[in-house]
């Protein structure tokens, strides 16, 4: 088939025309004809099934019912008329309702004769069916019909302008008819041998037109591993150029500085997932390629241990490193983090931030580029175009997901060859998602936490037990411990949110008075002076209660703090939920989170409060998250690009993801240019997936 009649304007279609293709176009994005046969179906009703009258229920569901209409009458209503019909069959009796239409339909019904309706039966003293869609049995019988009826996604505005379900299936059924149906094949004969996998032509038939429930399930497999495939091949493809193309810098020794470390001065044993994790940044960094690597590992497991190390071997390589956080309050911290490690050690670390002064500045400015200034600590400051180094071998950045991949490259360009890049975070990517976001890193997890911490506690108390927790509370204080607070945050109501968090600060002041008690208080409509000030006072220990809102979830390190409370939890998600709780549990002490909530609480809101009291793994987390929330939120905007995904599903096509990454792992290492005859195919679909930036305007 000749592919460019798949790049038809839509317009062309027949039954479609200018006024409807415009609505395509602003509705759907449906542009061409490809992107009318990338239009897969939500859902499919079953049609193989028929109702009797006496078997309907009060469900929402769409029926089908094979019955004749024995009269038809007119009704007179406050506003307008209304038609109605009597439709019988050898159970019972019901009404089919019109409100609009009428003179066409009376004209065109014919009494006593066999039709099957179809439509979703409202119930009122006996069941009815407004605006029915309606065939004769003899047509029914003849039609291009499907087992399955697709249903398409819709929006309201087309429904207004009467494009309905069923003339999207007309249209998809002329389109059928111009293009024969004929698509090449985009996956290699070994794949579909393998796999037993549809052929493209049969795949994209079926799941538009099922003939019945396994060819529908074939269908949607076939298309989806395709998907899920390119995606992989591309991630794939991606990280081998890559590795050989880009050059890094090889750190070969491992020096005075590392070794004497961690000889010397490790403040405690290294768990085996950081000694693992350590080896395999070795192997990155030991050979000329340039490392990108994904460290995870939830709050507290020892991070910062494995940043400082591989900064280390930098150093003992003559090299200059960089560790770049998202926040002043976090980039201070990994500053007195990192002093206090290498205190001993005859190491100069530096701080930068948007807020260092003048002074302050040249003297980095200076020591950068004379390379007496070994690591550099600091926020977005440190990507400034002035901030040059005269070797920077590494990159540590902390939090990926608040850099963008623009930020990402500016470090790229402080060398004569790109640094490495050590992309660091708390949040735990579910290991699906990971696979397809990050494909292009190479991805090490610490699933352990340093031996001395205690799990925390966690309990689920309604609103109603608030006193019983305030003595808790009061209990832990005695004891020296610290106390958060947290209330949520919600952008569209800031003015009740900050109601809530000033009455719950005033219920709090009254039980917990001054002098015997200090409190802090923090959120968004403060300075940021102001909050730096309270967030200070609490750090030092001035302060046993900190209120808040969510702005403490990223990064401070209070060791003493043991207890979060976290009110009206049922309005966090569960990354959020646990993010927050990951703020205390930072002592040998036991800690404690309390999450309260009213009686009301939604499902998904149950599920969430149940996952936290149940686990404390961030990753049993994030999956429980990702089926909650579907992908596109977990990553935030700017990486969605991948995850705008046609037909599959990462989440509940995770199985079919892995196949797809198998697949595409096994044909890149036999044959990384996918050059030999076998091959072929996916080397055309590949080059002109480049051409057209998207997986599926091509494959026709």
């Amino acid at each position: 088939m000749n592919p460019n009649l798949l790049q038809t304007p839509i317009d062309y279609l027949k039954g479609v025309g200018p006024s409807r293709a415009d609505l395509l176009r602003s509705e759907l994005g449906i542009h061409t004809y490809q992107d009318l046969v990338n239009l897969f179906p939500n859902r499919y009703i079953d049609k193989t099934q028929y109702y009797k009258i006496n078997e309907l229920q009060k469900t929402s569901a769409e029926v089908q019912i094979i019955g004749k209409i024995v009269n038809i009458k007119t009704v007179e209503q406050k506003r307008g008329k209304r038609l109605v019909a009597k439709f019988i069959d050898d159970t019972g009796e019901m009404e089919l309702v019109w409100f609009r239409g009428h003179k066409w339909i009376r004209e065109h019904i014919k009494l006593n004769t066999t039709y099957v309706i179809s439509g979703k039966p409202k119930y009122y003293q006996g069941f009815n069916i407004p605006h029915p869609e309606m065939e004769l049995m003899s047509e029914h019988e003849q039609n291009l019909r499907t087992a399955m009826q697709p249903v398409y996604p819709s929006t309201e505005k087309l429904a207004n302008k009467g494009i309905t379900n069923r003339m999207m299936s007309k249209m998809m059924q002329q389109l059928f008819i111009e293009t024969k149906v004929r698509f090449y094949d985009t996956l290699s004969k070994e794949i579909l041998d393998e796999l037993q996998l549809l052929p493209k032509n049969e795949a994209v038939f079926n799941v538009h037109f099922p003939k019945s429930q396994e060819l529908l399930a074939k269908a949607q497999y076939r298309l989806k591993f395709e998907e899920l495939f390119y995606i992989q091949l591309q991630l794939i493809t991606k990280k081998l150029i890559r590795k050989q193309k880009i050059k890094g810098f090889p750190f070969t020794e491992v020096g005075t500085h590392f070794n004497n470390f961690y000889k010397n001065h490790l403040p405690f044993e290294l768990t085996n997932a950081q000694k693992r994790v350590i080896k395999e940044i070795r192997n990155d960094i030991g050979s000329s390629a340039q490392m990108n690597r994904l460290l995870q590992g939830d709050v507290g497991s020892g991070k910062t241990i494995v940043g400082l190390m591989t900064m280390l071997l930098a150093i003992d390589n003559d090299f200059q490193a960089c560790l770049m956080a998202p926040t002043a309050i976090l980039a201070n911290q990994h500053y007195q983090g990192i002093k206090e490690l290498t205190d001993q050690l005859d190491i100069n670390v530096k701080l930068l931030m948007g807020s260092s002064t003048t002074k302050e500045r040249r003297i980095i400015h200076e020591e950068l580029e004379n390379g007496s200034l070994h690591i550099l600590i600091g926020t977005h400051a440190v990507l400034e175009d002035k901030v040059k180094f005269k070797n920077l071998g590494l990159a540590i950045i902390d939090e990926q997901h608040r850099f963008g991949v623009a930020q990402r490259s500016k470090l790229w360009h402080k060398n004569t060859y790109p640094p490495h890049i050590l992309v660091m975070t708390a949040t735990p990517i579910p290991r699906t998602l990971a696979m397809s976001l990050y494909g292009d890193l190479d991805i090490s997890v610490i699933d352990e936490l340093p031996p001395g911490r205690k799990a925390i506690k966690t309990v689920h108390r309604y609103d109603s037990n608030r006193l019983k927790v305030f003595k808790f509370i009061a209990d832990e204080i005695q004891k020296g411990r610290q106390i958060y607070i947290v209330y949520p945050l919600i952008q569209e109501s800031e003015a009740m949110d900050y109601k809530d968090l000033m009455d719950g600060y005033e219920s709090i002041a009254r039980s917990f008075p001054t002098p015997e008690f200090q409190i802090s208080i923090v959120h968004g409509k403060m300075k940021p002076a102001d909050k730096d000030y309270e967030m200070d006072r609490f750090v030092k220990g001035e302060t046993q209660i900190m209120v808040a809102t969510t702005v403490i979830e990223v990064g401070v390190n209070v060791p003493n703090a043991s207890v979060m409370i976290i009110e009206s939890a049922e309005r966090f998600g569960l990354s959020q939920l646990h993010q927050l709780r990951g703020r205390v549990g930072r002592g040998a002490e036991q800690s404690f989170c309390i999450l309260m909530t009213s009686f009301k609480l939604s499902a998904d809101s149950k599920v969430r409060l149940e996952t936290m009291t149940r686990t404390n793994d961030g990753f049993d987390i994030a999956e429980v998250d990702l089926k909650l929330r579907g992908p596109g939120d977990i990553m935030g905007t700017q990486q969605s690009g991948v995850l705008n995904l046609k037909i599959a599903d990462i989440v509940r096509d995770n199985d079919i993801l892995k196949t797809a990454r198998y697949y595409a792992l096994k044909i890149l290492k036999e044959d990384p240019s996918l050059s030999s005859e076998k091959n072929k195919v996916l080397l055309y679909t590949y080059q002109q997936m480049a051409k057209h930036k998207n997986i599926w305007n091509y494959i026709s």
